[in-house]
C-alpha cells in the first residue's frame, strides 16, 4: 500500500495544493480510506482524533467532482454535489477552510453554513452556487426550509464526528436531511473517532455495503500523549495548573471543564492569577468564539478554557498540553479532549485533576480505556524540601507576616498529609512513672482547709459573723447661729 501523496492518482491541481500544505506521507486512515473513496464505495472510518480524517474524505471527493468543474458564472452550473455534516460550528469552519485550500487551484466552489450568525451572508453565498457544502444540521435545515439550499443533486454525503452528533441529539435532524437527498447513486462516508452501537445502526440504515476501516482500537488514546492523573483537593486545582505549567515549562494549553458556568468562572480566576486566558463555551456568540480561537492560534493567550464544544476535531497545531480540570461526564469525551494535543505524531501531555468525588467517573473511564489508572501526588513548590536560602529578606521580631504565612502553609500540608503532621510537644512531668504519695508529708487540699472565722463569745461557731459593709452618709447641713 502506497503511503506517499506523490504516488496517489490525484489531478495536478490537487497535487499542487497538497504540496503547498507540506503533505508528503499519508497517515494510516488516509492511506486506507482515500483509495476506497476514489473507487466510489461507502466507508465507515474509525481513527483516533488528530490523524487526518478531513483529508481522507476531502481529497478523493474533490478528485471525483472535477468532472463537474466549470468556469461558468451561472449558479445553475454549480449545484450542491457534496454535503459534509459536522456537529459544531468551530469544526465546520475548520473543515471548510481545509476544503478551500485543497480546491484552490480548481474551479470547484465551497462554502460553510452554521448557526449563531445572520443567514443573509450565507444565503448570498449559496445563491452563487457551490459544489461542496459544509454545514451543521440545524442551520442546514433552516436553509432547506427557506429553499436557499437544494440537495437534489448531491452525490456524496459525509457524516464527520457522527457519534458526537448523536450525543447532542442531532439524529432527528440527520434523518430529515437525508430524506431530501437522492435515494440512489449516492456515496455515503461516515467518519468518527469512536464507534458506538448506535453509530453502527445508523450506518446499517444509510450506508450500502460500507468498507469498515479501523486503524486503531476503538476509544483508544494516542500513544504520543503522556497521561497523568493527580489526586487533589478541589481548592488546589488552580494551583496544580500553575505548578504543572511551571514544572514542564509549557507555553500554551487547553483547559476543559464540564459546565459553561464553571468555564467562565475558571477563566476569570486564572486571569486574576496572571495567566492570559480566554473562554470558549456555548453561551458565547459565534463572533466571540471565533475570536477566542484565533487569539489562541496566534499565541496571544496562554490558556483556552473550554467546554466539550472544543473537544471534537479542532486542529490547532503544536498545542503541548491539555488539562482536564473536571473529569468528563462521558468517558468517551476524554479521548477527544486529550486528542487536542499530540497531533500528527507530535508528543503531548494530558493532565487530569481528580478529587475524591470523582470515583464513579474514574471507574467508567477505566472501563472505557481497559486499564487501571494510577493516581499520583503532585508536589507543590512550598512542599519541596529546600536548604537555607537567603532570599534577600530579613524577618524582624516585630514582623508577624512571615510567621502567619508559615502557619497557613503548615496547616495546608498537615491537611493533605496527616502522616507528616509534627507531634505536639510533651510535658516531661507526664512521662514520669507513678509514685505512691507519702500521707504524712501531704498537706490537705486548699479547698479542705478551714476558713471559718474564730468563734466569738456567746455565739455558735457555725454562725457566720455579719460582714462589714462600707456606707456613705450625707453630711447634714446646719444653719449657723448668729
Amino acid at each position: 500500500m502506497t503511503t506517499a501523496y506523490s504516488d496517489l492518482a490525484l489531478a495536478d491541481p490537487l497535487k499542487r495544493a497538497v504540496a503547498d500544505m507540506g503533505y508528503e506521507t499519508m497517515t494510516p486512515i488516509q492511506a486506507q480510506a482515500i483509495p476506497v473513496v476514489l473507487a466510489g464505495q461507502d466507508v465507515m472510518g474509525a481513527a483516533q482524533t488528530g490523524t487526518g480524517k478531513t483529508a481522507a474524505f476531502s481529497l478523493p471527493l474533490l478528485q471525483r467532482l472535477l468532472k463537474h468543474e466549470t468556469a461558468s458564472l451561472s449558479p445553475a452550473r454549480h449545484p450542491v454535489r457534496a454535503l459534509v455534516l459536522l456537529p459544531t460550528r468551530e469544526l465546520a469552519v475548520q473543515v471548510a477552510d481545509q476544503v478551500k485550500q485543497y480546491a484552490k487551484y480548481t474551479q470547484l466552489r465551497s462554502t460553510v453554513v452554521f448557526g449563531g450568525m445572520d443567514m443573509k451572508p450565507q444565503i448570498a453565498e449559496l445563491r452563487k452556487g457551490v459544489e461542496v457544502l459544509v454545514a451543521t444540521p440545524g442551520r442546514l435545515l433552516d436553509h432547506i426550509e427557506a429553499k436557499t439550499a437544494v440537495l437534489n443533486q448531491v452525490e456524496y454525503v459525509v457524516l464527520d464526528e457522527a457519534d458526537r452528533m448523536l450525543d447532542i441529539g442531532f439524529l432527528p435532524d440527520l434523518q430529515r436531511i437525508l430524506s431530501y437527498l437522492p435515494k440512489s447513486g449516492r456515496t455515503t462516508l461516515l467518519f468518527s473517532a469512536t464507534f458506538s452501537p448506535e453509530i453502527k445502526r445508523l450506518a446499517e440504515s444509510y450506508l450500502h455495503n460500507p468498507v469498515l476501516i479501523e486503524v486503531a482500537r476503538p476509544n483508544a488514546t494516542a500513544a504520543t500523549v503522556e497521561q497523568h492523573f493527580y489526586l487533589l483537593d478541589d481548592d488546589d486545582k488552580r494551583r496544580a495548573i500553575r505548578q504543572v505549567l511551571k514544572d514542564k515549562q509549557l507555553r500554551q494549553a487547553f483547559v476543559f471543564c464540564n459546565s459553561k458556568l464553571g468555564t467562565a468562572r475558571l477563566a476569570r480566576a486564572l486571569e486574576r492569577d496572571g495567566l492570559k486566558t480566554t473562554a470558549l463555551h456555548g453561551d458565547k456568540s459565534q463572533d466571540e468564539r471565533l475570536k477566542s480561537l484565533e487569539a489562541f492560534k496566534q499565541g496571544e493567550v496562554d490558556l483556552l478554557v473550554a467546554t466539550d464544544v472544543a473537544a471534537r476535531g479542532l486542529d490547532i497545531k503544536d498545542v503541548p498540553a491539555v488539562f482536564n480540570y473536571d473529569v468528563p461526564f462521558n468517558p468517551e469525551d476524554y479521548v477527544h479532549r486529550i486528542g487536542r494535543t499530540g497531533r500528527a505524531g507530535a508528543s503531548g501531555l494530558a493532565v487530569t485533576l481528580v478529587t475524591k468525588h470523582d470515583q464513579r467517573l474514574m471507574g467508567e473511564l477505566e472501563k472505557l480505556l481497559k486499564t487501571k489508572v494510577e493516581l499520583e501526588h503532585l508536589e507543590f513548590d512550598e512542599e519541596k524540601p529546600r536548604g537555607r536560602i537567603n532570599d534577600g529578606r530579613r524577618r524582624w521580631q516585630g514582623d508577624e507576616t512571615g510567621d502567619a504565612r508559615d502557619d497557613v502553609r503548615r496547616e495546608r500540608a498537615e491537611r493533605r498529609h496527616p502522616e507528616r503532621r509534627a507531634a505536639a510537644p510533651v510535658d516531661p512531668f507526664f512521662e514520669r512513672p507513678y509514685e505512691t504519695p507519702d500521707e504524712s508529708s501531704q498537706e490537705p487540699p486548699a479547698w479542705e482547709k478551714s476558713t471559718a472565722a474564730p468563734a466569738r463569745s456567746g455565739l455558735s461557731a457555725n454562725i457566720k459573723p455579719k460582714r462589714k459593709v462600707a456606707a456613705l452618709f450625707k453630711r447634714s447641713e446646719t444653719t449657723p447661729t448668729a
